[in-house]
């Protein structure tokens, strides 16, 4: 292993991530026919293959497995090595690695920006995705921090609350409930919804408030984008239930209005999360640390007057 270099290790983890030496290629900025031979040569090292080629997919191999292990790693150190030195210096220097769930779009991007501002030398990497792949990237240690609604129970991770996430109804202005008070539960029995995919956190919510009183409705619609539930919900298509932050974007003359239901809103928070076990970088602890402090200043306009109330 002491003549492996750097830059085969990383060759290696690139095509381990991505499973193809093409796409490897094209993030390294290097010709496939390099990336062969830097494999080769590693694979010569380590004197045992390291993937196995099955039909047109690429496996890694119990010692590719071992090796790929290894190399995250020693970049995890290397990377964190460089934002303590920049640190030592009185700079916050690095790149954060964030994952969030759709929903947190409408407000992580102001956080990040004011966050940036602060910090400048700090790049971040964020994907927002749905939950089932939050839980792949944990699972594959992926990023530094995740923002999610509903931290999975089957993956030991430390979460902090840091924010809160009703969730309410939300209905087209020309909706029969729209201009009633103190609606009762019942009232949404039978009605058409609009979900999101199964899986969803704020759909697992609605579901087990439903069931405590022996709610059924009729599911119209799966959908996996909270843009298109609203768009879904302006066509009368249904009403919905979503998180209030998801309504940041109308200005109370649209489509949309909340519905005065009972027991609603259901109360939520916002979790950021880290595998159990895992050193948090210098940026990671303290984009933790902004968040746990600013978060809670962050000021939102009520449900009341994104989506017109009657």
């Amino acid at each position: 292993m002491f003549h492996a270099t750097l830059h085969q290790l990383k060759v290696f983890e690139t095509v381990a991530r991505h499973g193809s030496f093409t796409r490897a290629a094209e993030e390294l900025f290097i010709t496939q026919p390099t990336v062969s031979s830097q494999i080769k040569q590693l694979t010569k090292v380590i004197g045992l293959p390291l993937f196995e080629q099955i039909g047109k997919s690429l496996y890694l191999t119990d010692a590719g497995k071992e090796l790929l292990a290894t190399c995250q790693d020693i970049f995890e150190r290397l990377n964190n090595l460089e934002m303590k030195v920049a640190d030592l210096k009185g700079t916050k220097q690095g790149k954060l690695h964030l994952g969030v769930i759709t929903t947190a779009k409408y407000f992580i991007p102001r956080l990040l920006g004011s966050f940036c501002k602060q910090y400048p030398g700090i790049d971040i990497a964020l994907k927002v995705t749905n939950h089932q792949e939050i839980q792949r990237r944990m699972l594959e240690n992926q990023d530094d921090l995740y923002i999610v609604s509903n931290p999975p129970q089957d993956i030991d991770l430390h979460s902090k609350p840091f924010l809160d996430n009703p969730l309410v109804v939300v209905a087209s202005k020309n909706h029969h409930l729209a201009e009633k008070k103190n609606i009762s539960l019942d009232s949404l029995n039978d009605e058409p919804f609009i979900m999101r995919e199964k899986g969803s956190g704020t759909r697992k919510a609605i579901y087990q408030l439903f069931d405590r009183h022996n709610i059924s409705v009729k599911v119209r619609l799966e959908l996996g984008s909270n843009e298109a539930i609203k768009q879904a919900i302006a066509g009368d298509l249904g009403i919905s239930i979503l998180s209030e932050h998801c309504l940041i974007s109308e200005d109370g003359s649209g489509d949309l209005t909340v519905l005065d239901v009972e027991h609603f809103p259901i109360e939520r928070r916002w979790y950021a999360c880290c595998l159990a076990g895992k050193k948090l970088s210098v940026i990671a602890q303290t984009f933790l640390e902004y968040l746990l402090e600013e978060s809670p200043k962050m000021s939102f306009p009520p449900s009341s007057l994104l989506a017109k109330v009657k």
